[in-house]
């Protein structure tokens, strides 16, 4: 949402500004500038990642729009489920939840967290790392420093989108100084005609400067932030994951491994004591239930 309100103050400022200036819109549109610039980024994201990125970078980019799904509902979600998890683990015995990590599609608990289960990376991570403590044979250390090794590699991978579109970002200057050259290539090639002929030539050529600059500051490189912050997020969602299982495979109880998860959670979005609580034990808060009443 504030991706879209964002993209809408500053094209707006802009040309309000332009405007004000008794600049004429019609002198902007300059397709062929478009062309020029969009192609020349299009080419390099291809080269650089290939198809597969920019696959990565469209959907990246509509994940933006609907803004940060780890909101502190969805820890309070993730909370509970691994309380549920620990707790039929101290209840039934850890090979209660061989089924659930072997077969999490199947999963009536996970069933319950439809975003937990929908985010498939956290689901994969949770369950292979399930599988480790049911199998026995792998310490508490061991086990810490393969979900190090884990969590390295996602993030790594996950930042190179964001990188590739700071990288084009970067890039869009020297696309704009390209299309400029070529506008005045063609505006020498236009020298002994008409002087308002070549000060459109010439204005054309400056567009694509002017467009270059801005889609580097304005759109690629806000862009690139953005994508960079919800990788970080989601590798922020994971140690949660992380430091749960730590303190489960050291035997403590459920409260304090969701406690170790809790305590990882950006105090922007971490749920006090008595929120994680009352929906680990099922109750309402006091505040929920004078808004009921």
């Amino acid at each position: 949402m504030f991706v879209i309100i964002g993209a809408v103050i500053l094209f707006g400022s802009i040309i309000v500004g332009y405007v004000m200036h008794h600049g004429q819109i019609a002198a902007l549109m300059q397709i062929n500038e478009f062309i020029i610039i969009g192609g020349a980024a299009l080419a390099s994201m291809l080269i650089s990642g290939g198809p597969q990125a920019l696959s990565k970078i469209f959907s990246g980019s509509m994940s933006l729009l609907k803004g940060n799904p780890y909101t502190k509902e969805a820890y309070l979600d993730l909370l509970q489920l691994l309380y549920e998890i620990f707790s039929t683990a101290r209840r039934e015995g850890v090979l209660a939840l061989e089924k659930h990590a072997e077969h999490p599609e199947e999963s009536d608990m996970f069933a319950r967290h439809s975003f937990f289960q929908s985010s498939h990376h956290a689901l994969s991570f949770l369950t292979d790392n399930l599988k480790l403590i049911l199998m026995g044979s792998v310490g508490v250390y061991e086990l810490s420093d393969l979900m190090d090794l884990d969590l390295e590699v996602r993030h790594e991978e996950a930042k190179k989108i964001p990188t590739l579109v700071s990288k084009t970002g970067d890039s869009m200057p020297g696309f704009g100084i390209v299309a400029a050259v070529l506008g005045v290539i063609i505006t020498m090639q236009s020298i002994g005609g008409k002087p308002e002929e070549i000060g459109e030539k010439v204005a054309a050529a400056l567009v694509g400067t002017f467009l270059g600059v801005l889609l580097a500051y304005g759109i690629f490189g806000p862009m690139a932030h953005a994508l960079e912050s919800l990788v970080n997020v989601e590798h922020k969602y994971l140690n949660c994951i992380k430091d749960a299982l730590i303190s489960f495979a050291k035997g403590d109880s459920p409260m304090v491994s969701v406690e170790f998860a809790r305590r990882n959670i950006d105090v922007e979005f971490r749920p006090s004591f008595a929120e994680t609580e009352a929906k680990l034990r099922g109750r309402k808060t006091e505040e929920a239930q004078a808004k009921a009443a």
